[in-house]
């Protein structure tokens, strides 16, 4: 008969086996470690064979011990720490969230009801990150907060159409507005007009029309920099006036940012490739009209 330990001997089992005892032996002559190690409901019989991985945990563990904020973080995966848990008898060594980390997705969980289209912008944490620089810009800050104290009460309330030189801050004012409504677990979408249109066609064939109901039904919408995009007659008259309509109709809060006034907006839509289609421009000024009140936010470029 063949005595199964010998023959594992000879496979050279017993060298493995003797070295996983010795570097356990070893890596428990740390005294923390070897705490670390007992609080851990399982024989030495079990733990030894872990003890590379069991010492990789004890030193992130000891790393969130001196961490002060995320920024700080020896881990591996920031953020996060390798932590064990015992399952019937079995270790696992699962990847948690820190404390910083955890604080930090709670702060940030309004972000899930802001959508964007058509590009990506840093979202400002709302109005407490509006800076002594946009002092000047009261008028427009006055009404935002105006609009944010009857929209938190009344679930409704008139847009805004603000137009005015390029890197004024019309978009980032708007966006902090629509932050501040996240919080209160409002959705909104915002749509970078001039892009989202350039990439609209190569939807057609997956999620044009989810996107486009998206933009039509959501609670809150910001057409960003509505002007700067080439005009067609499918674009004005198949796309932006359809998503109007259906707004104006449900009473939804609308926002547009511009560097176009609406006369010359309107001069805008009217040109296209098709030719100078003024009634066609003044169906979609006269939603707009209907949607928004009109401010002007004229100063120094914010970008430089």
């Amino acid at each position: 008969m063949i005595d199964l330990k010998e023959k594992m001997k000879d496979l050279g089992y017993g060298s493995i086996e003797k070295k996983v005892n010795e570097n356990f032996k070893e890596a428990m002559q740390d005294a923390e470690f070897c705490q670390f190690v007992k609080e851990i409901p399982l024989e030495e019989e079990v733990l030894k064979n872990y003890t590379l991985t069991l010492q990789e945990a004890y030193l992130e563990h000891q790393h969130c011990k001196e961490c002060s904020n995320i920024m700080e973080c020896k881990n591996k995966v920031i953020g996060y720490a390798y932590s064990f848990k015992v399952v019937d008898g079995m270790l696992f060594f699962p990847y948690l969230p820190c404390l910083f980390k955890r604080d930090l997705e709670e702060k940030n969980a309004y972000q899930k009801y802001i959508t964007t289209f058509g590009g990506k912008k840093n979202l400002p944490c709302g109005f407490s990150e509006v800076e002594t620089k946009y002092a000047s810009r009261k008028e427009t800050v006055l009404w935002l907060l105006s609009f944010l104290k009857k929209y938190k009460k009344e679930r409704k309330g008139k847009g805004l159409y603000l137009h005015g030189s390029f890197g004024g801050g019309k978009s980032y004012l708007v966006t902090a507005l629509f932050t501040e409504l996240a919080k209160e677990k409002v959705e909104s979408v915002i749509v970078f007009w001039p892009e989202f249109l350039r990439n609209l066609k190569s939807s057609f064939e997956s999620d044009f029309e989810q996107k486009i109901n998206k933009i039509k039904k959501a609670p809150l919408l910001l057409i960003d920099d509505i002007g700067a995009e080439n005009t067609t007659a499918w674009n004005r008259d198949e796309i932006l006036c359809p998503i109007l309509q259906y707004r104006m109709d449900h009473a939804l809060s609308t926002f547009f940012t511009s560097n176009l006034d609406l006369k010359l907006l309107e001069e805008h839509l009217s040109n296209s490739k098709s030719g100078v289609e003024e009634m066609k421009a003044r169906r979609v000024l006269s939603r707009i009209e209907q949607l928004t009140d009109v401010l002007e936010m004229n100063h120094t470029n914010l970008r430089k």
